[in-house]
């Protein structure tokens, strides 16, 4: 009688499948050296698409996760406009794109938005995940960079066109650019068109319900156009240009910040990277000790078991031993002393973060933290202006 044998599934082959899932679904693109694509010629004006960048979100800042890279929540908080304004100067570089802005919120008065999370930033390693996606609703990019720094990183650094990192921001603006260079000359005029329909229909949705459709993948498409010289849609299109006025008023004044902390970020961030390679190298001799003199000790309790008395060798090496475990625990106390060396350091840096104050129109804003109410407060005056001159509500 023949036996029969059960065939479960494979353990390694289950494990193996969830790993490669895992992968797919983390994937991070490991930046090396990467050169700015560069428009081959000059684009028609029609065609060139206007870009917003997002100020940058972050992943939570524990203790600890600040504690691992060395920085500190205020710093964190300054690179959130200090990374997109970087990446918004390294796209202009590339000359392939109309308008570049940063933007202290999301809108829609944008063809291609870009928004980013730190991940982690330090001076060692720079881990951000973007997204990039055009009026219709199309996603142009969805990843994680991830990019390392080393001494020779900070080598000739140069405002607005040489970070440590500048690898990874070329990488960015090169992705982003094969997806523009991927659209027709009309496919990119027409997404000009979905972005003005977009505007127009949040100021004025019962004027304009129906100008937009549902097409291919979700995505939106222009299913009419308003009759040439529609009054509202140029009063809408001037309201438009005022929202353009006043972020252009805010970038200003990003620039502003963006360059005054430049020095002390650069610097900060190179002290950063010194201050931790030290660490590593000291964590190291620190382990390598106290392994080595918990060994000694081990050799000598060995060679006086079943001895009665324990001889000079013995007491020797125990007493060796026990030096090398103490200046081992003394390195880590250096280690220690890293650590708080670079979080003062933070904090000396985060105190150099002012407020951020613009003038626009006899109005004052401020933009630390209470940008993003301003700009919001502004589209709402915006709106008030719109139903004041064409008596339609928004």
């Amino acid at each position: 009688m023949k036996s029969t044998r059960r065939v479960g599934p494979n353990l390694k082959v289950i494990a193996f499948l969830c790993c490669v899932l895992l992968t797919v679904g983390c994937a991070t693109t490991r930046v090396g050296p990467t050169s700015i694509l560069q428009a081959s010629q000059e684009i028609p004006e029609d065609q060139l698409l206007d870009v917003g960048i997002v100020v940058f979100s972050t992943e939570p800042m524990t203790a600890e996760k600040a504690r691992k890279e060395g920085t500190h929540a205020e710093i964190r908080k300054a690179e959130q406009s200090f990374l997109p304004y970087h990446l918004k100067a390294t796209l202009q570089q590339s000359s392939q794109w109309g308008a570049v802005r940063v933007l202290p919120a999301e809108t829609d008065s944008v063809d291609l938005l870009i928004k980013g999370v730190i991940i982690e930033s330090s001076g060692e390693t720079l881990e951000v995940r973007i997204e990039g996606r055009d009026a219709s609703g199309r996603v142009w990019l969805e990843k994680t960079y991830e990019a390392q720094a080393t001494p020779a990183s900070y080598a000739a650094l140069q405002r607005g066109e040489k970070d440590a990192f500048q690898d990874l921001y070329n990488r960015i603006a090169n992705d982003i650019a094969e997806q523009r260079l991927k659209l027709s000359p009309q496919e990119a005029k027409t997404l000009r068109t979905v972005s003005q329909l977009r505007f127009a229909n949040r100021f004025a949705p019962e004027a304009f319900e129906g100008y937009l459709k549902t097409g291919s993948g979700d995505a939106l498409a222009v299913n009419r156009l308003p009759a040439e010289g529609d009054p509202m849609m140029a009063r809408l299109l001037m309201i438009r240009e005022r929202e353009h006025l006043f972020v252009d008023a805010l970038n200003q004044q990003y620039e502003s910040f963006y360059a005054r902390m430049w020095p002390s970020y650069e610097s900060w961030r190179k002290s950063n990277l010194d201050e931790q390679l030290a660490r590593q190298k000291i964590e190291r001799d620190a382990l390598i000790r106290q392994v080595g003199g918990a060994l000694l000790l081990a050799g000598a309790i060995a060679m006086g078991a079943g001895r009665r008395e324990i001889g000079p060798l013995e007491i020797g090496m125990a007493i060796i031993g026990g030096q090398v475990i103490v200046n081992g625990f003394n390195v880590s106390k250096q280690a220690e002393m890293h650590s708080e060396s670079i979080r003062e350091l933070s904090e000396t840096f985060g105190s150099e973060m002012k407020p951020i104050l613009v003038e626009f129109e006899g109005q004052t804003y401020e933009l630390t933290g209470p940008a993003e109410e301003q700009f919001k407060r502004w589209r709402e005056l915006l709106r008030e202006i719109y139903r004041t001159e064409t008596g339609f509500g928004g």
